[in-house]
């Protein structure tokens, strides 16, 4: 078994994290807590989405939120775009990175976005050509790749040819989404193995959520695969509106914690990453989602 050298973390919490909150996170707040990541060392933060306010609220500041971070150099700021509307208002905004967000399962899809997968991603095909026309990359998630909410198991074969689509219709980077946390590590590996038969090791990214405990060790069984991109947010924020009962997704101190003991670079300060974490939980009144921190502020008292 050979690890990678490096992994790279896709920091999620700001975007996937924050749109669940039932209280609106006040502007400034979301661009302080995108200021801490970027001092960490990330070097790729979901910033937030360009969606109709309508069906996500929070984030209905998106372009001021774009506006406001202090960009640092070598850091990417991904944002979510589901139409071409949202891609317009993206790269008004400045984003240089945007993402697009479909799903393995036909029922998560309709719920999810209101189209079936086809529909999903013909709606993509033409903002993934327009962005990459104007030199923004396009990176596309699949959700459910473990299991539905509404079906259950999702067919292994299905994950792969849409993110085979994804590829092909031009994102250069696939992430696997485990929706509902159901996923565990030999059905991780298997998914892998029959995603990378279609689309390169070094072009998916993993995205797990940690609802039965098992995301780490989900992690580690990819990595063991060839996986070297993963996703998580800070303080383990998030879930899935659509997904009752899902588990916020796998805390990026967590991860971190768990790379630097196997000697995989990130080049992440894991002192910054909890205080960014601390701070964002300080202002939401509630802990911190991440055993790391909790370990740690246990050992401070």
């Amino acid at each position: 078994m050979r690890l990678p050298e490096e992994v790279k973390i896709v920091e999620v919490g700001p975007r996937d994290g924050l749109q669940n909150e039932p209280q609106l996170v006040p502007t400034g707040v979301k661009i302080d807590l995108i200021n801490r990541l970027s001092r960490s060392g990330l070097k790729a933060i979901e910033a937030t989405s360009f969606v109709s306010p309508k069906w996500v609220p929070q984030m209905a500041d998106s372009r001021q939120v774009m506006e406001g971070i202090d960009r640092h150099k070598g850091v990417i700021y991904p944002v979510l775009t589901p139409n071409l509307q949202g891609l317009a208002a993206a790269i008004a905004a400045g984003a240089t990175e945007v993402a697009v967000f479909g799903a393995a399962s036909e029922s998560f899809s309709q719920k999810n976005i209101n189209c079936s997968i086809d529909q999903s991603l013909e709606r993509f095909a033409p903002l993934i050509t327009q962005a990459t026309e104007q030199g923004i990359q396009v990176r596309g998630y699949v959700s459910c790749v473990l299991g539905c909410p509404y079906e259950g198991e999702v067919a292994q074969e299905q994950v792969a040819r849409i993110a085979r689509q994804l590829l092909d219709l031009g994102c250069y980077e696939i992430s696997l989404g485990d929706t509902i946390g159901v996923g565990t590590p030999g059905r991780a590996q298997a998914m892998i193995d029959t995603v990378a038969a279609q689309v390169p090791v070094d072009r998916l990214a993993i995205h797990f959520h940690d609802t039965y405990g098992q995301a780490l060790a989900n992690v580690m069984a990819c990595i063991e695969k060839g996986i070297s991109i993963v996703d998580s947010s800070v303080a383990g924020l998030g879930g899935c509106p659509y997904a009752s009962g899902a588990a916020g997704n796998l805390a990026t101190e967590d991860l971190l914690y768990m790379l630097n003991g196997v000697g995989i670079t990130t080049g992440v300060d894991i002192d910054a990453l909890i205080e960014a974490g601390a701070f964002i939980s300080s202002v939401l009144g509630r802990p911190s989602g991440s055993k790391v921190a909790q370990a740690i502020g246990r050992k401070e008292v």
